[in-house]
């Protein structure tokens, strides 16, 4: 095999699979997450992207950033994928007069043991549900900078681990900024994706006001994974072949976007390890244990655009993010399929 060969030999493919046949868990993840999807798409009606992308993440330890208009079901994505997973949940409803100690915990005095004992906020869950994270003051929302990042909390000089897995779905309303705090870089950059659910189609809409005028669906969901399965599931993405032909393709990506003149700010190093990770999970998704550029090239919108920003040429010509990627992936060459 080449050097620019994306696609890995079978000598390449026992490496990546360490000794051992990585096809079972590549069947079993494929299952898991159809079951979720179903799961989940039956509250989520004609979203299946949507919730693909949900799934991508979840399984690439990242974090998801929900943002669109108020009333096309933002928090019912995130509710129904927490529903669908027994694990444990908060919801965290972010507010101008929320606290860092109500995301992180705070160590309250015990009259009886004559000492400091610590009281866990709503951080602590396997899966946080963010509501409307930019109606907290930016001193609250540089609370989740560490938990995101390093997925644990430090209260008093005491570090507590947050326990695997770990994931913020937080959801925004672009459109509503009367009382806001936008999110600034650093925080924005430690969200996986950005994804935006849009309005349904006509035959989605008709089958929601059939199906949920009578009923909370919400109420029906059971789960049909759990957390230890969940990290079984991380592991296996983990162990997913990503070839050097496909790594300086994303590189490639990242590079661009800090070069361009059409942007003030590129992507970060975190968004290129973000970018390879999320690749992973789609391609254990779609049953391969190894990464093609169609990976990279069909997440690169979604992981990269929230991390950057336009400059002031770009806007006075009514260019946005989205915009600007676009060309830079119509720009950048993309490997030669292999042999």
């Amino acid at each position: 095999m080449s050097s620019q060969d994306p696609t890995p030999d079978p000598s390449h493919e026992r490496a990546a699979r360490r000794g051992g046949d990585r096809g079972g868990d590549i069947e079993t993840l494929v299952a898991v997450v159809d079951r979720v999807r179903r799961n989940v798409e039956r509250v989520i009606e004609g979203k299946p992207d949507v919730v693909s992308s949900a799934l991508v993440v979840l399984l690439a330890e990242g974090h998801l950033l929900v943002e669109d208009v108020p009333g096309v079901g933002k928090t019912m994505l995130s509710k129904s994928l927490a529903r669908s997973i027994d694990a444990s949940v908060r919801r965290i409803q972010f507010t101008p007069d929320l606290l860092p100690s109500d995301v992180t915990g705070v160590s309250v005095f015990n009259q009886d043991t004559r000492d400091f004992e610590f009281r866990p906020g709503g951080i602590f869950a396997n899966l946080v549900v963010g509501d409307e994270i930019n109606r907290a003051s930016p001193k609250t929302q540089s609370a989740l900078l560490e938990c995101m990042e390093e997925r644990q909390v430090t209260v008093d000089g005491t570090t507590y681990p947050l326990q695997a897995p770990f994931m913020v779905v937080a959801t925004q309303n672009p459109v509503e900024m009367e009382g806001t705090y936008p999110l600034p870089e650093a925080q924005r950059d430690r969200f996986m994706a950005r994804v935006s659910i849009g309005y349904p189609v006509e035959a989605a809409e008709l089958a929601m006001l059939e199906h949920h005028t009578s009923a909370d669906p919400l109420d029906d969901l059971e789960p049909v994974t759990d957390a230890a399965e969940v990290r079984k599931l991380v592991s296996t993405v983990a162990g997913v072949y990503a070839a050097p032909a496909v790594q300086r393709y994303v590189v490639a990506l990242t590079t661009a976007t800090r070069t361009s003149r059409e942007l003030s700010l590129g992507a970060s190093p975190r968004a290129s390890l973000h970018l390879l990770r999320a690749a992973k999970a789609r391609a254990a998704m779609s049953g391969r244990d190894y990464v093609i550029p169609d990976d990279v090239r069909e997440l690169a919108e979604r992981v990269l655009a929230h991390r950057l920003l336009p400059s002031v040429e770009a806007t006075m010509a009514g260019r946005g993010t989205t915009d600007v990627l676009r060309g830079l992936l119509a720009a950048v060459p993309v490997p030669e399929p292999g042999r």
